[in-house]
């Protein structure tokens, strides 16, 4: 796991150098500037990493409730003008000296996954009624109300399934997951319905030619992009539709031009790296040592495997645009470091599963060899009595 996503890191800050030198050439500044940013990020990342796999999950378990308050907060301030930071119209950024800008909302989403583990390990029991599970569903829809008033529906989508998938895992009944996934598809109807831009993205994704040069745009040109890379792409950094064709090329759109300059294979090579990553962490998941480990890696492995879906499906244009980076690759500072952090955390509990496996052989063989020298005791008495 530790090579493939060290491997996914590295060739993330290449693709954004790939993606943005040539714009940034023409607006007249470095073209290393992104690539830079996103190094930074990775090393922040890194940090991350580093601190998440020696913490141990006990003491995530005690804090878990601190950080779910600190998310709530930060997703209320961030709504605040003059704090946060509006880009194209949303609101969903702090700016941080250094880092830039941070989005809460990536944050929140390992803090729920922290807090449900946590919270379902004290009590799992109470998840078998519909009372029991309703705080769980007032904090995950609450946390998920909050990130699509800044607006992100995406991110908003991606908390309240890792949420649920969590629940599910814990021992909550299907039909009361089900009710819950109802809900939330109708309040999603309904946020869709209330917003015109959403209506006309989701209308846009139905027929996207039909609308090429306004609401179907962008998934026009990573069709596009993802179509002339065919089988093994144009070549490393001989995209065109970076060049202000393809909107967001370098962070939400990064798969479409993996896909024009490294072709399918490209776009194959990311998709079963990260399929790997998930993989692995749901094997740390089945083998962690008790229920609130085992929560955690669920919930850090969902998290990676939702956002991979969600943001393939966009580049390849089966599912609508939802502005949900792709693990470890998308350019943005937020979303690298919050995964990297999530990375170290199914670390240290794959180390604490192995030594609770080593531990439990150990004690395995001293019970059979204090059998086996029993049992030697016992045939030479019985030798020793035939004899006399």
């Amino acid at each position: 796991m530790m090579a493939i996503v060290f491997g996914l890191v590295c060739f993330s800050i290449v693709m954004v150098y790939s993606a943005t030198s040539a714009q940034a050439v023409l607006a007249g500044t470095s073209p290393y500037v992104f690539a830079e940013k996103q190094l930074l990020y990775a090393v922040i990342g890194g940090a991350a990493f580093v601190f998440c796999r020696h913490w141990d999950p006990k003491f995530l378990q005690r804090v878990a409730s601190v950080g779910l308050v600190a998310s709530i907060i930060a997703l209320l301030v961030v709504l605040v003008p003059g704090i946060g930071v509006n880009v194209n119209g949303a609101r969903r950024w702090i700016a941080v000296p250094v880092f830039g800008q941070v989005q809460p909302a990536e944050f929140a989403k390992l803090t729920l996954v922290l807090w449900v583990a946590a919270a379902v390990a004290r009590n799992p029991r109470a998840l078998g009624t519909l009372r029991g599970l309703m705080p769980y569903m007032l904090v995950t829809f609450g946390m998920a109300g909050l990130i699509l008033l800044e607006p992100d529906l995406g991110t908003a989508t991606t908390l309240a399934f890792v949420g649920l998938a969590m629940l599910l895992v814990a021992g909550a009944q299907p039909r009361h997951i089900a009710l819950a996934l109802g809900v939330g598809a109708s309040l999603a109807a309904i946020a869709i319905v209330a917003a015109p831009y959403r209506r006309a993205r989701l209308l846009a994704f139905l027929d996207p030619w039909h609308q090429a040069t306004t609401n179907g745009f962008q998934t026009v040109q990573a069709q596009i992009a993802v179509g002339s890379g065919g089988i093994q792409g144009v070549g490393l950094g001989s995209g065109l539709q970076k060049a202000f064709y393809l909107p967001e090329a370098y962070s939400d759109m990064i798969l479409a031009s993996i896909g024009e300059e490294l072709g399918f294979i490209g776009i194959a090579a990311i998709l079963v790296a990260i399929t790997a990553v998930v993989l692995l962490g749901f094997r740390i998941a089945m083998r962690a040592p008790d229920l609130h480990q085992r929560l955690l890696a669920t919930g850090i492995a969902s998290l990676i495997a939702v956002q991979a879906l969600d943001n393939a499906g966009a580049a390849l244009g089966v599912m609508p645009v939802t502005g949900v980076p792709l693990p470890f690759v998308s350019y943005g500072g937020s979303s690298l470091v919050v995964l990297l952090a999530g990375t170290g955390i199914l670390f240290s509990i794959s180390r604490r599963s192995d030594r609770a496996q080593r531990s439990q052989r150990t004690a395995n063989a001293r019970t059979h060899r204090s059998e086996r020298d029993g049992r030697a005791r016992d045939a030479g008495s019985r030798r020793r009595g035939s004899a006399a």
